[in-house]
């Protein structure tokens, strides 16, 4: 089991344009049966800590590529994938493997 989490640096002023795409684009997924739970938050810089960030993330049994052959994007995921990345600086992923009981050392 796998946590992945996709961070984005917005524009200034973008994180909540930013967070409420990056939701749709999550859920398109759900709704697809692609993708499980998933939680969106971001800090506009009413919060401590860096503001104009964008976390989505959620956990999945495998990482699995964006190219592979069976992967059918959701059409109108595109479409919102194109308008986030005009409204972010950069953006980048992260993996890391859960630790689940089985995985515990005795």
């Amino acid at each position: 089991m796998f946590h992945i989490k996709r961070v984005f640096k917005t524009k200034p002023g973008q994180s909540r344009k930013v967070a409420t795409l990056a939701y749709r684009a999550a859920e398109s997924y759900n709704s697809a049966g692609q993708r499980g739970e998933f939680s969106v938050y971001f800090n506009p810089g009413t919060t401590p800590g860096e503001k104009d960030i964008v976390v989505l993330e959620w956990t999945d049994n495998a990482l699995k590529s964006v190219f592979r052959e069976d992967n059918d994007v959701p059409s109108n995921s595109r479409d919102i994938w194109k308008e986030l990345m005009t409204l972010t600086e950069e953006n980048w992923i992260e993996f890391n493997e859960l630790l689940t009981p089985d995985k515990m050392l005795s």
